[in-house]
């Protein structure tokens, strides 16, 4: 019988991952994260100066700036190991994200940042620095632009077929395009009216007149962007 190996103090230690800290560099890892910081710092404020919902969420923004870095140490990572990356892949393809996005343009910015991540990760320095800095332009122009065909719901809540009659028409003759969205008529002969109007100029002047028909009991104009109400 082979007598048994023996082992030594060294071996007791010796550890395979304590071998491959020193073959990543640190000073491309500083490098990678602080960038990834500044263009997580300028998607943040490029959302900041966009944003147009009611409710503006800090954390959301933060987040933004997370996950720029957050990816780009993940990509460095795998650029430093081919079998790390398989292993990676499989690691992320269970990942499953369940927080409702209200804003379409929040995915843009979600998948700028994880793009950037990216790109910088691979060490496409100049294309994450001129390809943000492009798209940020790009967004300050088209998100800030202000739109004079704003679409606007009027409800209208009167009683009689001619009261009816007598408001489509005026409506028809203040604003620029309209649609009938709904109808509702009740067996009291009250009649609620859900019209999709395109102002002239921006003047909502017209509500005010609408009260003033007789049978009308109460008028209302909300913006109105085809998902919700505000």
């Amino acid at each position: 019988m082979n007598a048994a190996k023996q082992i030594t103090f060294n071996d007791i230690f010796k550890s395979s991952f304590l071998e491959k800290v020193t073959s990543f560099s640190l000073l491309d890892m500083v490098l990678a994260m602080g960038l990834a910081f500044v263009l997580g710092l300028f998607i943040f404020l490029v959302y900041k100066k966009t944003f147009k919902g009611v409710m503006y969420s800090i954390n959301f923004g933060a987040s933004l700036m997370a996950m720029t870095m957050i990816t780009t140490f993940i990509i460095l990572a795998i650029t430093s190991n081919v079998v790390l990356s398989l292993g990676m892949v499989g690691a992320l393809s269970i990942v499953r994200f369940r927080s409702a996005v209200k804003e379409p343009i929040d995915i843009a910015f979600l998948f700028w940042s994880i793009s950037v991540g990216i790109v910088i990760g691979a060490g496409l320095i100049p294309l994450a620095v001129l390809g943000s800095l492009f798209i940020g332009l790009v967004l300050l122009v088209f998100v800030n632009k202000k739109s004079t065909d704003n679409p606007y719901i009027v409800l209208v809540n009167m009683t009689g077929d001619k009261c009816e009659d007598n408001v489509m028409e005026f409506i028809s003759s203040r604003v620029s395009k309209y649609i009938v969205k709904s109808k509702t008529v009740s067996s009291s002969n009250n009649v609620e009216l859900s019209v999709e109007v395109r102002l002239k100029n921006m003047s909502t002047t017209f509500i005010n007149d609408i009260t003033k028909f007789e049978g009308v009991n109460n008028a209302v104009l909300v913006s109105y962007n085809g998902e919700y109400m505000s």
